[in-house]
């Protein structure tokens, strides 16, 4: 490992980014020093900006993909190389602005009767039961579990926050009967070693489970969490509420929920109150 890549991972640590960050970031950095054929450290802005001009133009990235290289490679020369300013003429694209094939609740039950593996099913129920990310419900411990007040501890989820979630009765039971059944060590959903899961067992356990309940709808296992946001709110769950639940930093993160759902702003007053709020957070 370089100097140089071991302070950026130092920065990095610094700034609580999670292991998936760590990795996207470093892996843009390395990508600049390779189509550049030198150290990044020996790049003048014009290098940089000519790399961007490739990778919108000739590489034809997503949206979202250059926004990422972006905000990795400005975070490595203010923050590591201590660079006064990034400045560059670079017009990222914009991100498109799609409703996702939202799950119903139909679809959710076909899905989660067709996973026959216990744990699996266990864990899928929890995405949705929860509205919690894939990272978030890998990283479930058995201690994060509060049956007496059915609440479920989501600890350091996205952007180095704790949260608590609620758990309903009949989650509660499943997750009682499961661990009766598993007697689960400190995670509760643990590898054969002991550590916990590789994201991908979960992703294809919820692509076949999909394929076999007839389940066409494009989109993986956040959609789950996508159903349970929707769900919550056409149920009548306020949205300063549900972005608490969520985890998310930021109300418009939450509002767009609102907006995908036409019938959780159908009731008298709703469409002026998305407005107040988004007036009040900027």
């Amino acid at each position: 490992m370089t100097a140089l890549r071991q302070r950026m991972i130092a920065a990095m640590q610094m700034h609580g980014f999670s292991p998936r960050t760590h990795q996207s970031y470093l892996a843009a950095v390395r990508d600049l020093a390779k189509f550049t054929h030198r150290a990044p450290d020996t790049l003048m802005p014009d290098d940089v900006q000519c790399y961007f001009e490739h990778l919108v133009r000739e590489r034809g990235l997503a949206p979202a993909s250059v926004r990422l290289f972006y905000h990795g490679i400005r975070f490595f020369y203010l923050q590591v190389l201590n660079w006064p300013a990034v400045d560059l003429a670079v017009t990222l694209p914009k991100r498109p602005q799609r409703i996702p094939e939202l799950l119903t609740r139909e679809e959710v039950a076909a899905i989660l009767r067709a996973c026959a593996d216990v744990r699996h099913h266990m864990m899928l129920s929890l995405c949705y039961g929860c509205g919690l990310r894939l990272n978030e419900v890998l990283a479930v411990r058995v201690g994060d579990i509060d049956g007496e007040r059915r609440l479920l501890r989501i600890e350091q989820g996205k952007g180095a926050k704790d949260r608590m979630v609620p758990l309903s009765p009949t989650l509660l039971a499943q997750l009682r009967a499961y661990w009766r059944a598993y007697r689960p060590g400190a995670w509760l959903f643990a590898g054969r070693a002991g550590t916990r899961l590789a994201p991908t067992t979960l992703q294809k356990a919820f692509t076949q489970a999909k394929q076999r309940a007839g389940v066409h709808k494009v989109g993986g296992i956040h959609g789950l969490r996508h159903a349970y946001a929707t769900h919550q709110l056409a149920a009548g769950l306020p949205v300063q509420r549900l972005q608490r639940l969520l985890g998310h930093q930021s109300i418009h993160t939450t509002l767009r929920y609102v907006h995908w759902l036409p019938s959780a702003r159908e009731g008298e007053g709703m469409l002026d109150v998305i407005a107040q709020l988004e007036a009040a957070h900027g």
